[in-house]
């Protein structure tokens, strides 16, 4: 080899190692890199488990997934018909003694019968002539009543009472988030349910993730999903509110998938109310290129936190892959069927010769270049 050449290759290979490339690196042979013990004996690639996407597996995921269906609930119907309104404080009562106007405080025309009536103090008691202080807390409206009826008798023969809530204040439930009019909701006399407190407060809005709306009660938190019950009719979403519940309904901003590979516009996708199936999230990016793309590498990449075990004896895993082959077509009705879940990445791989030529490409300045240096050299040789 002459000179030239060697002087060449030095040339080059000083331009590939120096500091004058340009660009930024990030090495780590310089640099602490811890391993944990557990580390040195697995890698991820045996916490992994891959299930091509039949549709026999498909039966079995939707088989162990939580499914909702339309079904009544016999035990909302229970409690709401055995519902009792409980006075508490703050509570305006109006009470009646037939016959007898001097203890009927009569609301006029420049008073409301809020303001006429009988008002629970902070200790639970209303004042009432004749018999004094009277502890009504924590009592419905007959047992008021017949408690009022019992301690007249001393002063009145057969008095008629008649007790009613003139305004409800002691109690009240809160719905908050992606609802067009958060805020209070008063529980009354009529049982309030979380169907009812939504469509109260307008409905949800069109940033709602309507599948995960929370539910806390005494500091614990349930999870409620208003598709199943508005959507699919499954009435056991449904809960009768106390008091302090609160009814949140979150922003669908982690209902996002991500669609990467050799797809035509690799992106973030966003699950709508209705969900994504894994070929919709394809069609969305504009499918797969067909010219690159190996149509039998279409994977869903799952973490196995809060997946469903196609196999009930299968042991933890980081992550679960579902692989889809698409080499004919039809296999889309499967994809169809897959219904994609938060944080799904969805990758399509490349055919080796497509890999090969992203090699190529990436030679091709570099042996371009050196041809050029080459010829050069040569040409300054030869000059003379």
């Amino acid at each position: 080899m002459s000179k030239s050449y060697i002087s060449l290759f030095a040339i080059t290979s000083l331009l590939l190692t120096g500091c004058t490339v340009p660009g930024s690196h990030l090495p780590t042979g310089d640099k602490n890199v811890t391993v944990e013990e557990s580390d040195d004996q697995e890698t991820v690639a045996s916490k992994v488990n891959v299930y091509p996407l039949t549709p026999s597996v498909l039966r079995n995921i939707k088989d162990k997934s939580l499914s909702f269906t339309t079904q009544a609930n016999s035990e909302l119907q229970k409690e709401v018909s055995e519902y009792e309104y409980y006075i508490g404080p703050g509570d305006v009562l109006n009470i009646t003694v037939w016959d007898h106007p001097e203890l009927t405080i009569p609301a006029g025309s420049y008073r409301s019968s809020t303001e006429s009536g009988n008002w629970v103090h902070s200790d639970g008691t209303i004042f009432y002539p004749y018999i004094g202080e009277v502890k009504v807390a924590g009592k419905t409206v007959t047992e008021i009543r017949l408690m009022i009826a019992n301690k007249l008798t001393k002063y009145i023969e057969s008095p008629q009472v008649d007790v009613n809530v003139a305004a409800f204040r002691s109690q009240k439930s809160y719905i908050t988030g992606e609802v067009r009019n958060p805020g209070q909701q008063v529980i009354s006399n009529i049982p309030l349910t979380l169907l009812d407190a939504v469509n109260r407060a307008g409905g949800i809005t069109s940033d709602a993730d309507w599948r995960r709306v929370t539910l806390t009660r005494n500091g614990t938190e349930e999870q409620i999903s208003l598709f199943a019950l508005i959507q699919k009719g499954d009435l056991t979403q449904n809960r009768l509110l106390n008091d302090g519940d609160i009814v949140h309904v979150p922003r669908n901003d982690g209902q996002k998938v991500f669609v990467m590979g050799d797809v035509k516009q690799p992106q973030m996708l966003k699950i709508d109310r209705t969900g994504m199936s894994l070929t919709e999230a394809l069609s969305q990016v504009g499918g797969i290129n067909e010219y690159s793309a190996d149509a039998t590498g279409v994977f869903v990449i799952r973490s196995a936190k809060d997946d469903v075990q196609p196999n009930a004896e299968e042991e933890a895993v980081l992550a679960n892959i579902y692989q889809l082959n698409i080499k004919d077509a039809t296999a889309l009705v499967v994809g169809t069927e897959f219904e994609l879940e938060p944080f799904d990445v969805v990758y399509v791989t490349t055919t080796p010769i497509g890999r090969w030529n992203r090699l190529v490409l990436q030679l091709m300045p570099t042996i371009s270049g050196f041809n050029e240096l080459t010829e050069g050299a040569l040409r300054v040789k030869n000059w003379p």
